[in-house]
């Protein structure tokens, strides 16, 4: 039988509520019984999509972010999403150091970071619509490995 989970979160695009949507998803996630290096991999990658959906998404007017979560067996899949301003360019506002924002002093490493932490990463954008970042990682991949080799 498939082991099967989902949630939901809906807030502001407040920049103090990045902090709420990290840890809420790293709860939801523990049921799988992440190690710790996996936790801080999707908290990071959460709080890289929640600060762009803040900044770029809606340039600090406050509407609504939205993340999913969904567990399947041992796959974590994360959509964030925002109905802001979209993303004209995808490639390129993926290249890394690129950024809109640099008088914000931003790093333009905000995607980088997710496909870095993440197994697998999509952006859905339409300028004038809004953005959808689509992640997931598998839990205890190379555990076993680690564990047989450690004996």
């Amino acid at each position: 039988m498939t082991q099967r989970n989902e949630m939901e979160l809906v807030f502001d695009s407040r920049s103090v509520n990045e902090g709420f949507a990290r840890v809420a998803v790293a709860a939801f996630l523990t049921q799988l019984n992440p190690t710790l290096e996996e936790v801080s991999d999707v908290k990071t990658a959460v709080s890289e999509a929640v600060t762009n959906a803040i900044i770029h998404g809606y340039e600090k007017e406050i509407q609504k972010i939205y993340i999913r979560c969904r567990l399947t067996e041992d796959t974590l899949y994360i959509e964030v999403e925002d109905k802001g301003k979209g993303i004209e360019d995808i490639p390129k506002a993926m290249e890394p150091l690129f950024t809109t924002k640099p008088e914000l002093e931003r790093s333009g490493m905000g995607f980088s970071f997710m496909e870095a932490f993440m197994d697998e990463i999509r952006v859905e954008s339409n300028p004038g619509e809004g953005t959808i970042v689509k992640m997931q990682k598998t839990i205890g991949k190379g555990r076993e490995l680690w564990t047989t080799q450690s004996l």
